[in-house]
């Protein structure tokens, strides 16, 4: 377990000031958490991926989270004149290791744990903040089971729903249409096989799959099974080194030609994977640089240059943790109500965490590639608000 602690202390006219008039504050949380001018700090724990298959993601999250620090605390890494104290975790995507850092932090003193770059991950650690009572807000994690988890467990980026809706508005009305999921054997596939039949199939179109053994290396009669079909939307699902030779074969055989497909656009680093065929395809996106242009967007673009798909959720994290201390302190409990229900402007524009369940209703983007291989560049063709791409309202389980 890889431990690395973050102390950031400005000592400018600017901090000074806000120091000064957060001593003058009346009743403010901020002065009565820290008790005078020698104030405790805040501790925070991001436990996340460094290391494992998911480490570039957590990469992006870390650089997010400590740009969106600079952001919502003015340069100063405080809130008030409580510094914020950053205590940072590998746990390689592993479940077990999460819930012994989180552990670990929580007997410590930590009343912050943010982080999950991987949703098991994520499914872990939320029983643990409601058994201890302390804030949790995961990260890249797209788990929808993270929404409505527990009253102490919120989210920085988007869930799976939010995805497949996107997925969803390439055909507009669904009703009456024909849906192909073509995806891996296995958890993966079957994960986004249900997803697809409960949300666009639930809006009234006819979905039927087509799976392919994890092993498979010969596309062609898996692309024969779909042009039969007759599909007005395919919706591809994959993963792996296999993903190169399988878009070259739709492209080939006349598929992505014959219907819209649509895929997720990943980092930055998977485009040479869709090779010629890359534009062709019509993607649902989270994030990727260019997608929009806030204030927020160009304060992480002069930090971290460009931007990718898991800054965001690493920026916003940072300005929940923010809005969390400075009106509840100490107080967990205070800390929730501070989030339910706020709205915000973060990278990708106005956000807001729904007060009955802790979803993040956000913008989410239609979008085409241009170009090719290491010098494809993504453009947003449709940008769906976040009440457009708002998941069902979850009963909160505790």
């Amino acid at each position: 377990m890889t431990i690395r602690h973050t102390r950031r202390v400005f000592l400018s006219a600017a901090t000074m000031m806000a120091a000064a008039l957060a001593a003058t504050a009346c009743g403010s949380p901020q002065d009565t958490a820290s008790g005078g001018g020698d104030a405790a700090p805040v501790k925070v724990g991001l436990v996340y991926s460094q290391s494992g298959p998911l480490a570039s993601y957590g990469k992006q999250y870390i650089d997010g989270f400590k740009a969106g620090l600079d952001y919502a605390t003015k340069g100063t890494g405080k809130v008030g004149d409580r510094k914020i104290e950053l205590t940072e975790v590998d746990d390689a995507g592993d479940p077990a290791k999460a819930v012994s850092a989180a552990k670990d932090l929580i007997g410590k003193g930590t009343k912050i744990i943010a982080g999950s770059t991987a949703s098991g991950v994520a499914l872990q650690v939320a029983p643990i903040a409601a058994q201890n009572k302390v804030l949790f807000i995961s990260g890249p994690a797209a788990t929808d089971g993270v929404t409505g988890a527990n009253k102490y467990t919120f989210r920085s980026g988007r869930q799976s729903y939010q995805d497949v809706v996107t997925a969803k508005s390439f055909i507009g009305d669904a009703k009456g249409k024909k849906v192909v999921v073509f995806a891996q054997q296995g958890a993966f596939g079957d994960a986004n096989e249900a997803a697809v039949k409960a949300v666009i199939g639930g809006a009234g179109a006819t979905v039927s799959s087509v799976r392919a053994p994890a092993s498979a290396t010969e596309f062609t009669p898996f692309a024969s099974q779909i042009k039969a079909a007759k599909p007005d939307l395919l919706f591809v699902a994959w993963a792996g080194t296999t993903a190169p030779a399988m878009w070259q074969t739709l492209d080939q055989q006349g598929v992505l030609a014959s219907t819209t497909v649509v895929t997720g656009l990943d980092i930055r680093a998977s485009w040479p994977t869709f090779g010629a065929a890359g534009s062709k395809i019509s993607f649902l996106s989270h994030y990727f640089d260019g997608a929009s242009d806030t204030e927020a967007a160009k304060a992480l673009k002069a930090k971290v240059g460009t931007l990718d798909l898991f800054h965001p959720d690493g920026f916003a994290a940072a300005q929940m943790v923010v809005r969390a201390v400075q009106e509840g302190g100490d107080d967990v409990d205070k800390m929730v109500k501070a989030l339910e229900g706020w709205q915000f402007d973060g990278v990708k524009g106005k956000m807001t965490i729904r007060a009955e369940d802790h979803a993040l209703l956000q913008p989410m983007y239609q979008a085409k590639l241009t170009g090719s291989g290491t010098a494809f560049t993504a453009a947003a063709e449709k940008t769906l608000t976040g009440e457009e791409t708002a998941p069902p309202v979850t009963q909160m389980k505790g």
